[in-house]
């Protein structure tokens, strides 16, 4: 009963469990209680979500823009199992807590990260039914 349960203190997966695609697909399903239809339009919402916010995180210029797109960035990938860049947007959002300036690397490596992620949500949505 305990394995089934969501937890805000271990929102993403064992790292040595982490799973080979770019979406937790078990993660997804279990968050839209296995209706398909949901999940795929929860994917479609949070592609669009995760190119809004990555595109105002390479424009943002001061502290609270940095966090706020960190943050949201964070939050819409743990929900759907995007555990690549609910890690990477964490790791930025502590540097940049601790006082530690985001280097463009970091941008640019969770750039990589939902670009992945828009190409497999893409892959998934093709093979949606008519």
């Amino acid at each position: 009963m305990a394995q089934n349960a969501f937890s805000a203190e271990n929102p993403g997966p064992d790292l040595a469990r982490r799973p080979a695609r770019p979406i937790d697909l078990v993660h997804l399903a279990r968050q839209c209680l296995g209706d398909a239809g949901l999940e795929q339009e929860i994917l479609r919402l949070f592609d669009t979500t995760a190119k809004t916010y990555f595109a105002r995180l390479q424009q943002s210029s001061t502290f609270d823009e940095l966090a706020l797109n960190l943050h949201s960035l964070k939050g819409a990938a743990s929900g759907v199992g995007a555990w690549s860049i609910a890690e990477l947007a964490r790791a930025a959002e502590t540097d940049l807590k601790v006082g530690r300036p985001l280097t463009p690397e970091q941008i640019d490596d969770i750039g990589v990260a939902v670009e992945e992620v828009s190409a497999f949500v893409a892959e998934m949505l093709s093979k949606e039914p008519i």
